[in-house]
């Protein structure tokens, strides 16, 4: 099987460049089989960080950081096509190219040009490794609610409190901190501050073990010092920023959902093949059918909204978050039900610790949460049709 759905990229969706890029993709992913295996032995915090130094090397990770030509983000057809295809890879290798490209984001899209060109070229190479600390233990997808103080002092800001479920905060040299420096109330009181990992005042990053292993940890900031250049744009503004960094990507999300069942289907074809069951193949049963079937329907209906909510963002059609969020949470959700049949298709095969079937199952239960649980995708798109609707003019 292809990493592609070569008939969805002849659409008029995608262009040229991303029909060659996507060939590029199939020839790379095809040249680091053995990528995963060589990398077995490591944990799999050092496997996230040596991903990035691999996907820096090789090119990857400026599609994430650089932004398009005559645009001033990136292009996200590109993005979700090397998420889609890192995700038939690696589980990690996507993993390390989105938490990369998020933690680049708010320095890319908002930062001063001093910061840019100190920070943007050693993570576009994979040398420097950020993370986007957002999230709280009483503030998850209500960012509004976040509590860490940053008070202002001669000089800077002092930190205080703690950021938790940060994903690559054990591995990263400075974290994107979502902090409250006190414009206004909820989310007009955030700012973005970059907080190197060796500030003084910020404890060691506090490992976080999840169902599906990767660079994951607390954050505690004790009277942790940051000089006055560490805010990122204007002060007040970071929860604008944050939603649009995680609208951005909550559609990236959708195309790794799509990348890791695509690899469910291969592997549910290629067993139910193989599998005798009552002197016939498994595939001949009207049970195999009905599973590979929904499947398929998954993969078409899911690469059909991410595409169309990636074309939107790149050709500048407004107010896209509904669809975005639609494709989300489909291909999210979705994800789900089909990696779940590939699980039942293998039987107590498709439960043994290791096997693809059960690796695929832990994870994709995590992107049902990541950039926004499904119930916040939900609300999302209700807000969407049950406003009220604009008369259209008169001739």
């Amino acid at each position: 099987m292809s990493l592609f759905d070569t008939s969805l990229l002849a659409l008029p969706l995608f262009e040229d460049r991303h029909r060659r890029l996507a060939a590029q993709l199939t020839d790379w992913v095809a040249a680091n089989r053995e990528l995963p295996a060589s990398l077995a032995h490591e944990s799999a915090a050092e496997r996230g960080r040596l991903y990035t130094r691999v996907l820096g090397r090789d090119g990857w990770l400026a599609y994430a950081i650089d932004a398009e030509p005559g645009r001033d983000r990136p292009d996200m057809r590109a993005v979700c096509l090397i998420r889609e295809a890192l995700a038939q890879l690696d589980d990690l290798a996507d993993f390390a190219f989105s938490i990369q490209g998020l933690a680049a984001s708010p320095v890319a899209w908002f930062g001063s040009e001093e910061q840019r060109a100190r920070y943007l070229p050693p993570m576009r190479s994979g040398a420097l490794i950020g993370t986007l600390a957002l999230s709280e233990p009483a503030a998850g997808s209500n960012l509004a609610a976040a509590a860490l103080r940053a008070d202002k002092v001669p000089g800077g800001y002092e930190l205080h409190g703690e950021k938790t479920w940060v994903s690559n905060g054990d591995i990263a040299d400075f974290h994107n901190v979502l902090a409250r420096t006190g414009e206004g109330p909820g989310g007009l009181g955030l700012s973005y501050l970059l907080t190197p990992a060796n500030a003084s005042g910020l404890g060691a990053a506090q490992h976080i073990e999840l169902l599906a292993p990767r660079a994951f940890s607390s954050l505690r900031f004790d009277n942790c010092k940051l000089e006055s250049d560490a805010l990122v744009g204007q002060s007040g503004m970071g929860f604008k920023y944050a939603m649009e960094i995680l609208n951005f990507y909550r559609v990236t999300v959708g195309s790794a959902s799509v990348g890791f069942c695509r690899r469910a289907l291969e592997a549910s074809v290629d067993w139910a093949r193989n599998r005798d069951i009552a002197g016939a193949k498994l595939i001949q049963s009207q049970m195999a059918m009905d599973k590979l079937a929904n499947m398929a329907l998954y993969l078409d209906a899911a690469s059909l909204l991410v595409a169309r909510s990636a074309w939107e963002f790149d050709t500048g059609v407004r107010d896209v978050a509904a669809h975005a969020s639609m494709a989300k949470l489909f291909a999210t959700d979705g994800a789900g039900k089909v990696v779940d049949d590939t699980v039942q298709l293998f039987g107590s095969a498709g439960l043994v610790a290791g096997s693809l079937p059960e690796q695929l199952y832990r994870q994709v239960r995590a992107l049902r949460i990541y950039e926004g649980t499904s119930e916040i995708q939900k609300i999302i798109i209700a807000g969407s049709v049950s406003r009220p609707r604009r008369p259209a003019p008169r001739a």
